[in-house]
């Protein structure tokens, strides 16, 4: 693939930001891991050979009667009895983790949350489930959450940035004047108050965060767009009879994309950050839903168990961290002062 001097000057800069490249690759590496999740943590198989068949319970249910049990239910493969059963007749192999978010370890020597062990390296929580499943579980969830919140608001912070820089007059003052009362609202408080009456869930704490995240981009698109209507292949674009929709998206929007991309890994972590905080308070993701918010809620209930508060914060700090360096790269793959 042939990249232009400028992209391949962009790279080079990103590059040359060498905290931020190894970030990126440890970010990238635990972001790859966490979406194997049902492979790498969960109660069942990965696979199961029996009576000369090849099950995957991991992604299909299978009931105990197939195996030779009493209940038509799903197997409970930490099930002694299944675990015999299926053994007379085959064999199995489990995940390296043999635990789900969900997964109680009722085996437990000690009251919960039990202290780090073999078993369960992280310790458990105060229900008996493993630390590590859910931390892993959890960074998923906060990174898509956090990737599908920034795409979202994307799209419409540089849709009304644009339309509002482009056009001006009537329609750039009105719509400032309506984006200052809006952004004016406390954000946070909104989000607790409407959460405590409408049942939580992933897409409606989504949809909920959207209506007031994309403003974040408006004010620097709507900016890009003002210098740039008034450069001069804007205005020979407009004498040929172009449309101002195709001058939007060909000749304005690219240079606009440059401060916008810059600001996209700071809105992931804010993104993942104002989750954290909800579930924190008990105003997020539904009860049991995997979250760091909810860990470090655990952490601080449970002072006598230092392991839930600082796995929880290592994970968090770590996150949040790296999509900070993460940023200062791509800022300065973008900077024009920057040659090298």
């Amino acid at each position: 693939m042939n990249f232009s001097p400028l992209t391949l000057r962009r790279i080079e800069n990103f590059k040359n930001n060498k905290r931020g490249l190894y970030s990126t690759y440890i970010f990238l590496s635990m972001f790859l891991v966490s979406i194997f999740a049902d492979f790498i943590a969960n109660d069942k198989p990965l696979f199961v050979f029996y009576d000369k068949k090849i099950l995957f319970p991991v992604i299909e249910s299978i009931p105990e009667t197939f195996f030779g049990g009493e209940f038509e239910t799903e197997a409970d493969y930490k099930d002694p009895f299944v675990i015999e059963l299926i053994n007379k007749n085959g064999f199995f192999v489990m995940p390296l983790i043999e635990y789900s978010y969900e997964t109680i370890n009722y085996d437990l020597n000690v009251p919960s949350p039990s202290p780090p062990s073999l078993e369960n390296i992280l310790g458990t929580d105060d229900q008996g489930r493993d630390v590590l499943s859910r931390l892993i579980y959890g960074f998923r969830i906060s990174v898509f959450f956090g990737l599908i919140l920034t795409i979202l608001s994307t799209i419409i912070g540089v849709a009304v940035g644009g339309i509002q820089g482009y056009f001006g007059g009537k329609i750039d003052l009105f719509g400032q004047r309506i984006i200052e009362v809006w952004s004016g609202l406390p954000v946070l408080y909104l989000l607790i108050i409407i959460s405590s009456f409408v049942e939580p869930s992933f897409w409606i704490l989504l949809l909920i965060m959207l209506l007031f995240s994309w403003m974040a981009l408006e004010g620097v698109v709507r900016a890009e767009f003002l210098r740039a209507r008034n450069f001069e292949y804007v205005k020979a674009a407009k004498a040929l009879g172009v449309s101002d929709w195709k001058i939007m998206i060909r000749h304005v929007l690219p240079n606009a994309m440059v401060a916008t991309l810059t600001l996209l890994p700071f809105i992931l972590s804010g993104s993942i950050a104002t989750l954290t905080s909800l579930d924190f308070l008990g105003f997020g993701l539904p009860p049991g839903s995997p979250s760091l918010g909810e860990m470090v809620a655990q952490g601080k209930a449970n002072l006598q168990a230092p392991w839930l508060g600082l796995s929880a914060f290592i994970t968090l700090s770590l996150q949040l961290s790296l999509l900070v360096f993460i940023g200062e790269a791509v800022r300065d793959a973008f900077d024009p002062r920057k040659v090298k």
